[in-house]
């Protein structure tokens, strides 16, 4: 539990969502109180979800400035003849998480301008800190056509990233946004997070087995992952450390999802993609090791605790 001083109130846009729904417990754990931004509806018991059109900036704007639950009425009026006090940080997770979920122009133009209205709307309130999603698939391999080659391993956060999908490009322009916003508004920390392949607890059981005994369609999403709870934690970590401007963090476990060393695994299904430095023995190829020096993450998660090898 965050002492009086830590614990910080925060928006939560796409909280019902595969991630949202296991971050949002997360944070309320470490004293943190949320608003949930969603057309869909979070069920928890604390956790209000406010429904809004984050492409609509007049709803952004209000929903970034808005009571988080009806007894917030009670307050007493501000300064500014309100009892609403602004968030301390927020997390835009709502998105279309993939492509064909929707037309390629509409995934672009709905991930691309929400973002961009979130960024905005926070930092012309004044809120200090906002944590957005990015993605794995910015790496160009996910949703490439065919069989593609990454640059080289591991994949890091200076990697030269040439996605040639919808998806990837429109995270890519988030973080370009993020960078903007973040050097036009000195003071203001905007945090991108490339979120690895998002697992929940009962994804260890049905569908986490055949990751291991199937590396060889694991090559899309580097053979690496994100549990659920544990990106609960990179977000509190987020919220918590301060002053370091636009960043962009890969947010994924520290493992390979397999049972043979990483090198191994890449000599055998990456022959000809080069390495830019030595590996850990299980090193994720997409690797944390950011996230780990900078902000301190630490896997609690880590697959092999849930699965039989």
């Amino acid at each position: 539990m965050a002492s009086s001083s830590t614990a910080k109130r925060i928006v939560f846009t796409g909280g019902s969502g595969k991630a949202g729904r296991h971050c949002i417990p997360y944070l309320l754990s470490k004293g943190h109180s949320v608003l949930n931004v969603d057309l869909a509806p979070l069920p928890h018991p604390t956790v209000h979800t406010l429904k809004a059109d984050l492409t609509d900036s007049g709803q952004v704007f209000n929903a970034l400035s808005s009571h988080f639950h009806l007894s917030h009425y009670e307050n007493p009026r501000g300064p500014g003849g309100v009892g609403v006090q602004p968030p301390d940080a927020v997390i835009h997770f709502a998105a279309y998480a993939r492509n064909l979920l929707v037309p390629d122009s509409e995934c672009f133009r709905g991930n691309v301008l929400s973002t961009y209205n979130v960024i905005e709307a926070a930092c012309k309130l004044g809120i200090k800190k906002v944590i957005i999603a990015s993605s794995e698939t910015t790496y160009g391999v996910c949703f490439a056509q065919g069989d593609v080659d990454y640059h080289a391993f591991p994949l890091e956060e200076n990697y030269d990233n040439d996605p040639e999908d919808t998806y990837a490009t429109s995270k890519l322009c988030g973080e370009r946004c993020a960078r903007s916003f973040a050097r036009r508004f000195p003071g203001v920390d905007i945090y991108a997070l490339r979120i690895g392949n998002v697992i929940e607890p009962d994804e260890y059981e049905t569908l986490f087995p055949d990751f291991v005994k199937k590396p060889e369609t694991r090559k899309r999403n580097a053979w690496s992952y994100i549990d659920a709870r544990d990106l609960g934690q990179i977000c509190d970590l987020c919220v918590q450390k301060d002053g370091l401007g636009f960043q962009v963090f890969n947010a994924t476990n520290d493992t390979i999802t397999t049972k043979e060393p990483t090198a191994e695994v890449l000599k055998k299904f990456a022959p000809d993609t080069p390495l830019s430095r030595q590996m850990g023995e299980y090193e994720a190829p997409l690797s944390n090791r950011k996230i780990r020096e900078v902000l301190g993450f630490k896997d609690v998660h880590d697959w092999r605790k849930y699965v039989k090898v």
